[in-house]
């Protein structure tokens, strides 16, 4: 959206650097000339009559795709057209490969403090180390991609979804290290707006693909927290109280819809992939 000032380059660059087989341009509702400067540089455009979202132009993007393989990569310039070649190189072996900035290419302070959090806790919730979770430079299998489409938001979330998604899926995916570059013009992420909503997002994909790494350390808090209390209660004063009781079969009833919980993501993915 509003990258007038950028588009023309990243399409020349990108024409520049590999013989694509097709680099299509999706414009979000611009209010300038950045539909009128991808075709001139030599893109496909896909015009919104009105702005939708970065997820749901990367969703269009995708539907467009007519290659085995989709490399997406941001409209502002950030993105090294060699870099892309290092990313589809891996494709094949691994069926998503995300460009990891390294935390001093990222542009502000509070932007890699929070940043760092996001992936220590999606390194947790996933079963595995992520290194830049909200990088929306990335190459997938287009068919996989298009497995988890549904499930792509229209807002900011689509990197967080399609990473933790693949990962769940048991998908092989790759972290390639980039330098991102100084982005031309603003961008549209606000930290304090936007980190709350990239924060419940993470825990609702985790909850929706692995309910029990949500589920299973309440439960056992809960069941920790009840047993010692009834202790303590039971020494000092030879009873348990209705307390203690509550908060173990608390930590049962969570335990128990978190494996119900396990069971039903586990049924997205029992059937073979068409």
């Amino acid at each position: 959206m509003n990258e007038a000032g950028a588009i023309r380059d990243v399409v020349s660059r990108l024409r520049a650097a590999a013989a694509w087989r097709e680099i299509i341009v999706v414009d979000d509702g611009s209010s300038d000339q950045t539909a009128e400067d991808a075709r001139a540089a030599g893109a496909c455009v896909i015009r919104h009559p009105y702005n939708k979202g970065n997820g749901a132009a990367v969703k269009s993007g995708i539907r467009q795709a007519a290659g085995e393989y989709v490399l997406i990569v941001d409209g502002d310039g950030q993105h090294s057209p060699e870099d892309a070649r290092r990313l589809v190189e891996r494709l094949g072996e691994y069926d998503l490969v995300v460009g990891a900035r390294s935390p001093a290419t990222q542009a502000t302070v509070g932007r890699r403090s929070g940043n760092a959090l996001l992936n220590a806790l999606a390194g947790y919730l996933s079963g595995r180390p992520i290194p830049d979770l909200t990088s929306g430079f990335r190459a997938a299998r287009r068919d996989c991609l298009r497995e988890f489409l549904h499930l792509l938001p229209n807002g900011f979330s689509t990197p967080t979804t399609t990473t933790l998604a693949f990962i769940r899926a048991g998908y092989n995916v790759a972290f390639e290290p980039i330098e991102a570059r100084q982005r031309t013009g603003q961008s549209k992420i606000r930290f304090a707006r936007d980190g709350a909503r990239f924060l419940l997002i993470l825990l609702k994909i985790v909850t929706l693909f692995s309910p029990l790494r949500i589920f299973l350390p309440l439960s056992v808090l809960s069941f920790g927290v009840g047993v010692a209390y009834g202790l303590v209660n039971f020494i000092i004063d030879g009873r348990i109280p209705n307390g203690a009781v509550v908060l173990i079969l608390f930590a049962v009833i969570v335990f128990l819809v978190g494996l119900v919980s396990e069971q039903v993501a586990a049924l997205r993915f029992a059937g073979p992939r068409e």
